[in-house]
């Protein structure tokens, strides 16, 4: 029980609790959205007997609980009973601000349904101005946008390891094929030496230490391979720092099989020594092609 940690965002309605759970999701929290407060214990235990597979949750709590609000109180006693570290993420803004956003998201407030959205505003902040004392972290976002907030949060609950905070796929595939739909970088390496006119490396691919010292040791894949990791060396950290959280970078020659997955490896060993989470995938490898 010790190992889980334990958010709780709450607040006020419009304040921006979707986007903190949304951001805590992106950073490996399992997220539970508008649980009665009532279970949340019973969450805790089930999540305590996943072996550790889950140990950071996130829930969002607030007035849409209705009348199972006010046990959140004996909830969180019942946490601290059971050596739970739980922490009370609360978000706030202006009246102004709030009633605002309302008006430009045509919603109802949760306890105004059918009256002045001002009312419900005053009304959620008395019912909630007990738990607000408890928060560890309160954020006022009358002036943040969508992407300060996402970044402050970031800062308050991301890993202490930044390489970790970006999940990378090196994607290796063949034009013939199609480009990857969900590519964020694509790369041509059709320019490069190409095994598949060597009549012993055709049937073979980038996996094949053959194949790979036939693409690698001319003096134009030594120079692109050095320019190429420089640039992608370059734009990790930043991506990082906008706050993208997973990244596939496609490299494609004409059939997927030698050229592209030769540089695919080639580019997820020099990741892996900087400590990325990175993965490869060759999506065409084992597609038969009679193309270049």
């Amino acid at each position: 029980m010790k190992d889980i940690k334990f958010v709780i965002v709450t607040g006020l309605s419009g304040a921006g609790k979707t986007q903190a759970i949304q951001c805590l999701e992106d950073l490996g929290f399992f997220c539970v959205d508008n649980l009665p407060p009532t279970l949340i214990p019973k969450f805790a235990e089930l999540c305590a007997q996943s072996a550790g597979k889950i140990n950071k949750i996130a829930l969002v709590i607030d007035i849409r609980g209705g009348g199972f609000f006010d046990a959140v109180y004996e909830s969180l006693e019942t946490l601290k009973a059971l050596g739970i570290r739980c922490e009370i993420m609360f978000l706030e803004a202006s009246d102004e601000t709030l009633v605002r956003r309302f008006k430009e998201s045509r919603r109802r407030h949760p306890l105004s349904p059918y009256g002045r959205i001002l009312e419900g505003i005053q009304e959620e902040r008395a019912k909630l101005e007990e738990l607000k004392g408890k928060a560890h972290k309160i954020i006022d976002t009358s002036d943040l946008t969508n992407k300060q907030l996402k970044e402050q949060i970031t800062v308050m609950y991301g890993t202490e390891n930044v390489e970790e905070s970006i999940n990378i796929t090196v994607m290796s595939f063949g034009y013939k094929y199609g480009i990857p739909m969900d590519a964020d970088l694509i790369f041509d390496v059709r320019f490069l030496p190409n095994p598949h006119y060597v009549d012993g490396l055709r049937p073979l691919t980038g996996n094949h230490k053959e194949v790979q010292d036939y693409v690698l040791n001319s003096s134009v894949s030594r120079t692109f391979m050095r320019k190429f990791s420089d640039l992608i060396k370059f734009l990790i950290p930043h991506y990082i720092k906008e706050g993208k959280t997973s990244l596939v970078l496609a490299i494609g020659c004409t059939g997927g099989q030698h050229r592209s997955v030769t540089l695919a490896n080639k580019l997820t060993e020099l990741l892996d020594q900087r400590y990325y989470n990175v993965s490869k995938r060759h999506r065409d490898i084992e597609k038969n092609s009679s193309g270049v």
